[in-house]
């Protein structure tokens, strides 16, 4: 069922999203060459606790173990941290992080690159952070779900790459996962009508080569099935009565 959000506490999802875009700073700064992902989530983690009443969304949910979901290079979604996986110049990585607030969840998404990356490495990553506006934009009352997912699916096929299928986005706000689902393809005015108060995360997550997912034998970890780099971006929308208010910013 969807479930609509007061003012009060979509500006309490506001206040969580102010921690969460916060600590997706704290990331920018501390992706190098040579850090583990396992560093990356200590330093969110503490980052997150050091906000009093603030925790990390993601840590026990579904019995994932880590306070971020950190995916390098074919990894689309949901990699675990680890402190064998360290990061080498020209990677990419995904961080996708949930912080609870005042009884509110906000989910956000970024992919960094870690040093140089290579110049289609790069365009990937802007196709892709590009087509989440897209989305965002069409986040508005009487627009539906299938206006979001073709925003963005148009402007990454324009930009010569794929939009995974298989993964969605989603509401979010008492519960990390709520209704409606949000696809990142789809058809104008088909699926969930959007309306104000509406709280989303619209997470466009984009392949260089193939569409097609495996799960690794981890249960958690998502990868391209060619092996080709995936990015990742994603922020929580409010739906107003005006412009689409972006609450992780």
């Amino acid at each position: 069922m969807v479930q609509l959000k007061s003012a009060r506490e979509i500006e309490t999802m506001a206040a969580g999203g102010k921690i969460l875009a916060a600590t997706h700073a704290e990331m920018r700064k501390a992706v190098r060459p040579g850090i583990s992902t396992a560093e990356l989530d200590a330093v969110a983690e503490a980052f997150i606790r050091s906000h009093t009443g603030a925790t990390p969304s993601f840590k026990g949910l579904y019995g994932f173990p880590a306070s971020i979901c950190a995916s390098v290079n074919e990894e689309i979604v949901h990699g675990i941290p680890s402190p064998r996986r360290v990061l080498n110049g020209g990677d990419i990585v995904s961080i996708d992080i949930g912080v609870y607030y005042g009884g509110m969840h906000t989910d956000s998404a970024r992919t960094y690159a870690v040093g140089s990356i290579d110049a289609e490495t790069q365009r990937l990553l802007q196709v892709t952070e590009e087509s989440l506006e897209q989305g965002i934009a069409q986040a508005r009352p009487g627009n539906h779900v299938g206006d979001i997912g073709a925003a963005i699916e148009a402007h990454v096929k324009r930009g010569g790459f794929v939009v995974v299928r298989d993964l969605v986005g989603h509401g979010v706000g008492q519960s990390m996962h709520e209704e409606p689902q949000v696809p990142n393809h789809g058809k104008p005015k088909r699926g969930a009508k959007l309306a104000a108060g509406l709280t989303i995360a619209i997470e466009p997550m984009v392949n260089a080569g193939s569409a097609e997912t495996r799960t690794l034998p981890d249960r958690w970890t998502v990868v391209t099935i060619d092996g080709s780099r995936s990015a990742h971006f994603e922020h929580t929308v409010a739906v107003t009565e005006d412009e689409p208010l972006v609450l992780t910013r």
